[in-house]
C-alpha cells in the first residue's frame, strides 16, 4: 500500500509562513509554528485574543482583512484555516500554481503536508502520523509515547548523546570503526540507572569520557 505523505523534517527558521484565518483552529497551527523560529503573518478580519497577544509580543504579524488572491505566492509555507471554503480553495490553488507547500486544515485533498502528532524532548522529536486518515489514533499514540519517554530523563539523554557525538567526532574524525564502537557502548548503557547515580553535569561528562576509553 502506497502512502501519501512522506515524513521529513524541514527547517522553518526565518521562513515566511502565512496563516489565513484567525479562529481557534488557526491558533492551534500558529502555536505549532511558534516553536520553530518561523516568521508568521496572519491574515483575517478578526482574530482570537491569544493571536493578538502573540502579535503584541512581536512573535507574529496580523493583517486585519480578508485574503487577497494571489498573495499566498509571497510566502514559503501556507496554512489556510478559515471558515470559508471558497477562500480555502483559492489559497490552495494560489499555492499550487507556484509550488508552495500548503495545508488546508481538515481537508486532506487540499494538503501538500499535514501535522503529525509530536512528542518533543529537547532535540529529540518523535512524530506519529496515520497519513491523515485517522488522526485521533495518532493523538492516542502520542499520549502513550509521552509516558514512555519521560521528559526529564530523555531531555538529559539527548543532551548527553549530542555531547558524546561531538567528542567522538573530534577524537576520531577519520576512524569510523572507533566511532561506531563508542556509539555501541553509549547505547548499551542503562541510562535510567546512571542518571540516578550521577547528578551533576561534571559527573556525567566524566562518564562520557570513560565510555570513550573503554
Amino acid at each position: 500500500m502506497s502512502a501519501t505523505y512522506m515524513p521529513i523534517s524541514i527547517s522553518l527558521k526565518n521562513r515566511h509562513c502565512l496563516v489565513v484565518g484567525g479562529g481557534k483552529v488557526a491558533l492551534r497551527k500558529i502555536e505549532n509554528l511558534l516553536d520553530y523560529e518561523s516568521e508568521i503573518t496572519v491574515i483575517a478580519p478578526e482574530v482570537h485574543d491569544k493571536i493578538e497577544y502573540f502579535a503584541g509580543k512581536g512573535r507574529l504579524k496580523i493583517v486585519h482583512r480578508v485574503y487577497q488572491s494571489p498573495e499566498a505566492e509571497n510566502y514559503g509555507l501556507v496554512i489556510s484555516a478559515c471558515d470559508d471554503d471558497a477562500v480555502n480553495r483559492q489559497v490552495y490553488e494560489d499555492c499550487r500554481a507556484k509550488g508552495i507547500p500548503v495545508n488546508v486544515v481538515d481537508n486532506p485533498p487540499l494538503c501538500d503536508f499535514i501535522f503529525p502528532a509530536v512528542v518533543r524532548r529537547d532535540a529529540l522529536t518523535i512524530s506519529i502520523s496515520t497519513d491523515g486518515k485517522a488522526p485521533f489514533l495518532s493523538g492516542h499514540l502520542r499520549l502513550i509515547l509521552e509516558n514512555m519517554f519521560q521528559e526529564e530523563r530523555w531531555t538529559k539523554i539527548i543532551k548527553l548523546a549530542a555531547s558524546f557525538r561531538k567528542k567522538i567526532q573530534s577524537r576520531w574524525p577519520d576512524d569510523h570503526e572507533k566511532r561506531t564502537t563508542a556509539i555501541s557502548r553509549f547505547l548499551a548503557v542503562d541510562w535510567q540507572q546512571i542518571l540516578k547515580e550521577k547528578k551533576s553535569t561534571e559527573e556525567l561528562e566524566s562518564y562520557l569520557e570513560e565510555l570513550m576509553e573503554n
